[in-house]
């Protein structure tokens, strides 16, 4: 949509009018200070402008998706918020950096002037222009764009109608449409008639499409008779309380024709005690269908007694966050239906003459295909089998290749593409923006948290907020669209957090028309002898059997290439970016055989984040020292062994990965590319979040310190030492390192002297990997005050004979891994240690003699493994007693 480039837009206006850039503007261009002024204002102007347009747009609807008019000019203001965007960053470029003051060159009449001047009459006159083309914008939509504002067609109105009609559609529903949802309808009922006098709330929770409101419904017509009174209503986001309420006395007091005409002409005060009085003595059950905050939630149910009569309230809800709201246990989590029972239903509505819904044996591939790319949603399932009732095969053939056009396109979809609109329109932009780019990945595409995190970040999309950093922010927009369904959670790590996630192929497939549309960005694939020639800001390449030899007209508009690919034989194309996408923000360029990169990489003065992870690179160009923007570099895998000395004038640099090998096992000592010039510069990158040194010498460890203390936002930090011998002394306090390995042999009294593991310093400490330390003491005792860790590893670690886990000690770890701790013969684990723990790996224990007492009490456990054990220490297993019943596994040693 035009607001997610216009808030952009919007927010670099903001950093380039903010104090500090104003004033480093102020002093650079002193000598043109009225100039810069002006500058300045139009910059203002223009903002405030582009501020209404998008709050105006914001409360558009699903209306204008085909209204050419509004379109149209929608567009132009998509161009001119674009071109405004190039200008800011051109402008904040000049103003941060000293690339061309005090060069000159002589123009055809013989002046010399600086170069710098010439750009900023330039970038003044430019904004200039877009003043006046937003003041001629506003005149056109005047004139000729339609603004719906009275109130019987407002927005709100409108999607309060749109909201209740797709509702009741689904209400109105056949018992044969309902697939798959017994034990769902089961759980339903017995939640409905536990007996309990207690009030409850039970809310069913999934994304747009997956049917909560047509089981709701089902079971609300079967169970309603056994409650005094019954009540049904649908939320929209825009509703009302007034209208909500009068609704609910509506179904109520059927039959009460005073009470109804009473009630029309109440206030919000009256018709609420009306609703208290009458449902305070009353066994009820009422229906909040579609509910869409927890704000709503408590909105409404101020007036809903918590009677001690066994009243049940049911919501049906796309948020997470309301369906947190409900009673403790009563969260009904809808999913897509599993491929027989979408058969099974498809087979019901495209073949319902067939007493037993049978497909014929000539549509049987067909239905297959057609069935999988309902990718298991109940409302596409129900629609794309009722379009195919009773059509000929060559139609079958037809809507199965082009399905996607058709959902797109087809009238008949419009419920589908309404239902699914709704969650989009209502997001905030920021959000609208991150969810249209996960529409550029492939289909089933598992994105990574911390990937797509750091994309988003270099994109613009998050913001910091308060002490919150970007990541920070980027990672509560992910988890927001997780909440809404929106985004669906694939994996969680070991800390609870998430890890990787996808989109639903649907939602996709809508949103990835809407980025086309508003030129947000296009997808290639190298099939059907499909052009290049697109506009777009930014483009994904997905999977291209030969380099991209055809010219793209649209090349400058660029700010991000991501290719998906790396099968690639070669990538001539990057020349060309460096040469002509002067406004690139992500290149990535993930193992792609690239040898060499393009000195004019130093001109994508925007670049904030370069990827060039597993390609062939073995060394960078000095230029790289210009992109004074770039927040992550990956070069993870490359064979890089020198980074230039430049790279420490990226002062906002915030993520870089260099490492040149893929798997650590940690068993041995690894030695790879830390250089003491490395380390003596290593200080001045001071926003770094993640850091990992290799081949670090003793004698390194205080000036690694003395960085460590610069690095104020680092969360993981991973040290390993060029040998056994060489002893790790780290004298630093980090409060917000989440993750720590250190891979070398410790101090003795490290665990009790050094800042990094004391109970203040490692206060957010989740994760702690000890590798060839040596220790002689049970570090236990030590480490049990960091009481937020949940994972733990020792690999050759400790020397000694016996560990004890205490009562009490690490009541959040939920994995514990031992390996290789050759002396060691006895653990012991006492009743309330390691209450949390879910996976305990013992590893090559060869000196242990005995089953560790205590493992009975870990009753969380779902992981158990004794691993690379002797055939005798098998036999002891299969006869201890503490861990019959459970499930464990085990590797023997040869």
């Amino acid at each position: 949509m035009a607001e997610i480039v216009i808030l952009l837009t919007i927010k670099k206006i903001g950093s380039a009018l903010a104090s500090g850039a104003a004033d480093q503007a102020s002093a650079q261009f002193a000598k043109y200070g009225t100039r810069l002024i002006e500058l300045q204002g139009s910059m203002g102007r223009v903002a405030r402008e582009l501020r209404v347009i998008h709050d105006v747009l914001c409360q558009m609807d699903i209306r204008n998706q085909n209204n050419q008019v509004y379109e149209g000019w929608l567009e132009e203001v998509r161009k001119v918020a674009h071109v405004m965007e190039d200008m800011v960053d051109e402008y904040l470029y000049l103003v941060g950096g000293k690339h061309d003051i005090g060069c000159c060159f002589y123009m055809k009449k013989g002046f010399r002037k600086p170069r710098s001047l010439l750009s900023l009459k330039r970038i003044a006159f430019k904004v200039k222009e877009i003043e006046k083309d937003l003041t001629h914008l506003s005149e056109t939509k005047k004139r000729w764009v339609c603004m719906i504002n009275n109130e019987d067609t407002s927005s709100s109105s409108y999607i309060v109608k749109r909201s209740q009609d797709l509702a009741n559609i689904s209400r109105s529903l056949d018992e044969e449409d309902l697939v798959g949802v017994d034990k769902n309808r089961e759980k339903l009922e017995q939640w409905l008639a536990d007996g309990d006098l207690e009030h409850s709330v039970i809310a069913l929770l999934g994304m747009g499409g997956l049917g909560k409101t047509a089981l709701a419904a089902n079971v609300y017509r079967k169970e309603r008779a056994k409650f005094q009174c019954h009540a049904w209503v649908s939320i929209s986001q825009t509703y009302s309380r007034e209208d909500v309420f009068r609704h609910i006395i509506k179904e109520l007091f059927k039959d009460k024709v005073s009470a109804l005409f009473n009630a029309a002409a109440m206030d919000i005060t009256s018709l609420e005690e009306t609703l208290k009085g009458y449902l305070e003595q009353k066994k009820y059950l009422i229906i909040l269908d579609d509910v869409w905050t927890p704000e709503a939630f408590d909105d409404l149910c101020r007036v809903l007694i918590h009677n001690d009569k066994g009243s049940k309230l049911i919501i049906t809800t796309r948020e997470g966050n309301v369906a947190a709201l409900a009673s403790r246990g009563h969260v009904l989590t809808l999913e897509a239906l599993p491929e027989d029972k979408a058969w099974d239903l498809f087979c019901k509505k495209a073949f319902p003459r067939d007493i037993n819904h049978e497909c014929p044996a000539q549509l049987n591939p067909l239905c297959g295909e057609i069935v999988s790319k309902c990718k298991g949603l109940p409302l596409v399932i129900v629609l794309v089998g009722g379009l195919l009732r009773e059509k000929t095969i060559e139609e079958w053939r037809r809507i199965n290749v082009q399905l996607s056009w058709e959902l797109i396109n087809n009238s008949r979809f419009d419920h589908i593409r309404n239902v699914l609109h709704l969650s989009y329109i209502y997001l905030p932009t920021q959000l609208k923006s991150c969810f249209l780019y996960c529409s550029l990945f492939p289909e089933d595409y598992i994105f990574k948290r911390k990937q797509l995190v750091r994309l988003w970040t270099a994109e613009g999309f998050s913001e910091e907020r308060g002490e919150s950093t970007l990541e920070e922010v980027a990672e509560g927009y992910l988890k927001e669209l997780i909440d809404r369904n929106l985004l669906q959670l694939f994996k969680r790590n070991s800390f609870g957090r998430m890890k990787k996630f996808r989109m639903h192929d649907i939602l996709r497939e809508l949103a990835l028309d809407l980025c086309q549309k508003d030129c947000f960005g296009v997808t290639y694939e190298d099939k059907y002898g499909e052009s290049l020639q697109m506009d777009g800001r930014r483009l994904v390449l997905h999977k291209l059997q030969r380099d991209i030899q055809q010219p793209i007209s649209s090349i400058h508009r660029f700010r991000t290439v991501i290719t998906l690919d790396d099968s690639m034989p070669s990538f001539t194309l990057l020349p060309l970016l460096c040469n002509k996408s002067r406004y690139m923000a992500v290149l990535e360029l993930s193992g792609l055989p690239i040898k060499k990169i393009p000195d004019a990489i130093g001109d994508l003065f925007n670049l904030r984040h370069l990827g060039l992870r597993n390609s062939e690179v073995k060394m960078l160009p000095k230029t790289v020292e210009k992109l004074s923007n770039l927040l992550t570099l990956d070069l993870h895998g490359c064979d890089i062994q020198e980074l230039p000395s430049g790279i420490v004038k990226l002062k906002k640099l915030r993520h870089l990965f260099v490492e040149n090998f893929f798997y650590v096992d940690r068993r041995e000592i690894q030695c790879c590319t830390a250089q003491d010039e490395s380390i003596r510069h290593l200080g001045e990158l001071r926003q770094l979040r993640s850091l990992r040194l290799w081949n670090v010498k003793g004698i390194y460890c205080g000036r690694i310190s003395e960085s460590l203390i610069r690095m104020q936002y680092l969360s993981y930090l991973d040290v390993n030492a060029c040998d056994e011998n060489e002893v790790l002394l780290l004298n630093v306090l980090n409060p917000d390192l989440q993750k720590l390995c250190l891979t070398g042999r410790l101090a003795e009294g490290a665990l009790d002297e050094s800042p990094i593991f004391q109970a203040f310093g490692g206060q957010n400490l989740c994760s702690l990997a000890l590798s060839w330390s040596h220790l002689r003491e049970d570090p236990l005792p030590s480490l049990s005050r960091l009481s937020n860790l949940t994972r733990l590893q020792f690999t050759r670690a400790y020397n000694g004979q016996q560990l004890a886990f205490l009562t009490g000690w690490f009541p959040k770890l939920k994995i514990l891994s031992l390996r290789d701790l050759t002396n060691l013969s006895r653990l012991e684990i006492q009743q309330g240690a390691t209450a949390s723990l879910e996976k305990l790996a013992l590893v090559n224990l060869n000196s242990m003699t005995e089953v560790p007492p205590g493992i009975e009490f870990l009753t969380p456990l779902r992981f158990l493994g004794f691993l690379e054990i002797t055939g005798d220490f098998l036999m002891l297993l299969r006869q201890c007693s503490a861990i019959q019943g459970t499930q464990w596994q085990y590797s023997l040693r040869d």
